[in-house]
């Protein structure tokens, strides 16, 4: 073994604009693949369809949130095992490319980094702040060491390491940050382990993203002039090899706005053209999997990005072979001789129905189970951050002071509701306020009533300026021009809940279905039918928006009533046939079970593309410049 990784290198010719792979000239085709939103049981299925598309590499994020979730708390095993995803591609025969953060983008939440860096409010991320760079040289102390073991030249498949990402489009302009991570980087991955920055193929982005030492490569998608696109890279590489470390399959979605796609023809056409100058090039995304859980990013102006991270790439969300495979795959046949061999089928899905539930109970009478610690209790309300409820919800809860028998304006200073609060008196809902959108409402309730915000972290910023994205209250509420003081704060661990089971102790209405509360129900896999479980996709016909759990699993959120996404991907691997599934849904906002069936659905077909009404997206297409 020793012998044999002695043999191997990767680097790069300057003289011959090329990388040298064992001594010989070197062009990879590579894909994007996000471990953390592949399940880990999908790894070698969606790797084995990349291999035979003609891909040489995988490129793949590593999310420092997704590990590290509390200071000093490092978590590497089941879908987080980085080193087992590793250990497949080898096995696969493919190389890999690193992009190891700190900061990735990636519509993942707060671009990965954890959001307990905003304890210190004053932080400035991506920065030389000191307290910034000592938590980022504790988190590569551990990751690092553990990928040099990895490296190409020590007998892994890693061929390069991405150092930050896309940094050229941030404010800060750090030269100093960038040349602390070299350093970083150099002292645990050593000397001969190429590392290289991406950014928009834009002069502007390449001046800030760039640094002397880390090779300098560049992004842009179908359509692009590519001629053009590569001579902005020469200005800050003027030798070496042409690299697009983000060629655009497909893009990005937003809650509330149209699913983007990107036709094949269109893909294969630019694909063809940059592989005919001679160019490595990544393909972004291959696959994009799923944002579970509540894993999803956002932008601004403050949008979300839903639970499916399908990006109309050649794999679709669920790993199925599409026309854009087929098409990028004849496109790297003409290039270079494709693998022998059969592809991998899409993996069939099943129907298993309709699954009726039924209420257990509202938020509000749950909170011996969700909140078992009891409220914090403050004049003025804390963030998420300050409570340390780095995800999903927390119950702000306080009493008017007043009656409000006629209609009286709730208001948000500052905009400061991130993201969601669905807002009731006594149980009684009075509306929602949401960041960006809608500020005031007018409620009404007997003075000594309890007036409760539930608020939802809907994903961060995970772009630009405003990353440093507190949640929750994150100023005054006011009642009639008044100041609202004296809150109770129930941070609410809700996967912890769930896996242990809810018991509804209080005598609540349970007839009121438009507050949020709490439905469960359960289904068994058919007998006699081989080959089950298969994957499914769920739907929630009269349903508004909340989050499904599925055996404790924690699916995403869902929202038909906003789309375009309306099935969420469901897995086979978080499905048992040995005994019934149990499934529990949160609503938000109201669900069909006074009116109509109450029940969600089973189907064999997503629907990611809803053919709902919207206002013309402000988003352009292969754009990051969204603030």
């Amino acid at each position: 073994m020793v012998q044999v990784a002695s043999q191997r290198s990767f680097g790069i010719d300057y003289a011959h604009d090329c990388f040298l792979k064992d001594g010989k000239p070197f062009r990879y085709i590579s894909g994007s693949i996000h471990y953390s939103r592949v399940p880990r049981d999908y790894w070698k299925d969606r790797l084995l369809k990349m291999k035979m598309a003609g891909l040489d590499a995988i490129q793949t994020y590593v999310p420092w949130n997704f590990h590290e979730p509390e200071p000093g708390v490092y978590t590497f095993s089941g879908d987080r095992d980085l080193e087992h995803f590793l250990e497949l591609t080898e096995e696969m025969g493919l190389l890999v490319i690193l992009r190891a953060g700190p900061y990735i983008c990636g519509e993942w939440d707060m671009g990965g980094l954890p959001a307990w860096l905003l304890e210190k409010e004053s932080i400035v991320l991506r920065s030389s702040d000191p307290d910034y760079l000592a938590a980022v040289d504790r988190w590569m102390g551990v990751l690092l060491p553990k990928m040099k073991n990895h490296l190409y030249q020590n007998g892994g498949p890693i061929i390069m390491v991405q150092v930050e990402n896309e940094y050229g489009s941030y404010f800060a302009c750090d030269y100093d940050y960038l040349r602390y991570l070299q350093n970083l980087f150099r002292h645990h991955l050593g000397d001969e382990v190429v590392l290289f920055t991406t950014d928009g193929a834009v002069k502007t982005f390449l001046r800030c993203g760039t640094l002397q030492g880390l090779y300098a490569t560049v992004d842009f998608g179908p359509g692009s002039n590519v001629t053009m696109a590569f001579l902005n890279q020469r200005k800050s590489e003027p030798k070496g090899p042409l690299v697009n470390s983000e060629f655009y399959t497909g893009w990005l979605d937003h809650w509330g706005t149209k699913h983007f796609t990107v036709p094949a023809s269109v893909v294969a056409k630019s694909l063809s053209n940059i592989l005919a100058h001679g160019a490595s090039i990544n393909m972004y995304m291959f696959i994009g999997g799923t944002n579970f859980g509540y894993w999803n990013g956002a932008n601004m102006p403050y949008a979300a990005q839903p639970t499916s991270y399908d990006y109309d790439s050649p794999l679709s969300e669920a790993g199925d072979l599409t026309e854009k495979y087929f098409a990028i795959r004849e496109v790297i046949g003409m290039y270079k001789e494709l693998p022998k061999g059969p592809i991998p089928p899409t993996t069939p899905k099943f129907a298993y129905g309709e699954v009726a539930l039924e209420k257990v109970g509202a938020v509000r009478d749950l909170l011996n189970d969700l909140s078992p610690s009891g409220p914090v209790k403050s004049t003025y309300p804390l963030t998420f951050v300050q409570l340390k409820q780095y995800f999903g919800f927390v119950l702000y809860r306080t009493k008017l002071p007043r009656n409000c028998t006629e209609n009286t304006t709730l208001f948000t200073l500052f905009d400061g509701i991130h993201d969601h609060a669905y807002v009731s008196v006594n149980g009684v809902s009075q509306g929602v306020l949401s960041r960006s959108h809608v500020s005031k409402l007018n409620i009404t309730g007997n003075a000594g009533a309890f007036l409760d915000l539930l608020v939802e972290n809907t994903g961060r910023v995970n772009y630009g300026r405003y990353i440093n994205d507190f949640k929750g209250l994150v100023s005054n509420i006011t009642l009639g021009g008044e100041i609202l003081t004296d809150w109770e704060m129930y941070p609410l661990a809700i996967d912890k809940a769930v896996s242990q089971g809810l018991h509804n102790e209080t005598v609540g209405n349970i007839s009121n279905y438009e507050e949020p509360s709490f439905y469960t129900g359960s289904f068994s896999i058919p007998s006699g039918i081989p080959d089950l479980p298969q994957d499914t996709y769920i739907q929630f016909p009269g349903w508004t928006k909340g989050q499904i759990w599925i055996n404790s699993f924690n699916l995403g959120r869902y929202w038909p009533a906003r789309g375009p996404q309306v099935t969420l991907f469901v897995p086979s691997n978080i499905l048992v046939s040995s005994s019934p599934n149990n499934i529990t849904v949160l609503e938000l906002e109201g669900s069909p079970c006074g009116t109509q069936k109450c029940l969600v659905e089973f189907v064999d077909r997503p629907n990611i593309n809803a053919s709902l009404h919207y206002e013309s997206d402000f988003r352009k297409l292969f754009s990051r410049d969204f603030v």
